[in-house]
């Protein structure tokens, strides 16, 4: 049910929302919780962390909205509280990158000075 979640809620964030900030968001992954009540959905943005804390903070504001809405296209018994949160993978992931590259780029310059 997470996936479906996450597909209709990325979804409705391409259709629904005017703030192109907000729609240049990512939304990796979803997860519910065990009694199907609560969908947590993560979000990255292309910007990096502080655009992607804005997205989270809009996007909570329109939770109930989506959520009124996803209701109306779902044939689900219960739609969960959405909760969007910001994933820090992406960046996380960059920062290691950088630093590899850095490495790689001091392993190199070390290697032609012998």
């Amino acid at each position: 049910m997470g996936a479906l979640i996450l597909r209709e809620a990325a979804q409705w964030v391409l259709t629904e929302i005017d703030d192109a900030q907000t729609r240049a968001a990512s939304l990796p992954e979803a997860d519910m919780s065990p009694d199907l009540k609560q969908a947590r959905i993560y979000v990255t943005h292309y910007k990096g962390e502080v655009a992607a804390r804005e997205a989270v903070a809009f996007l909570n504001e329109v939770a109930h909205r989506m959520r009124r809405d996803l209701a109306g296209r779902l044939r689900l018994r219960i739609v969960p509280n959405l909760v969007f949160t910001y994933d820090p993978s992406v960046d996380q992931g960059f920062r290691i990158d950088a630093l590899l590259d850095r490495a790689r780029r001091e392993r190199g310059g070390q290697e032609g000075d012998s």
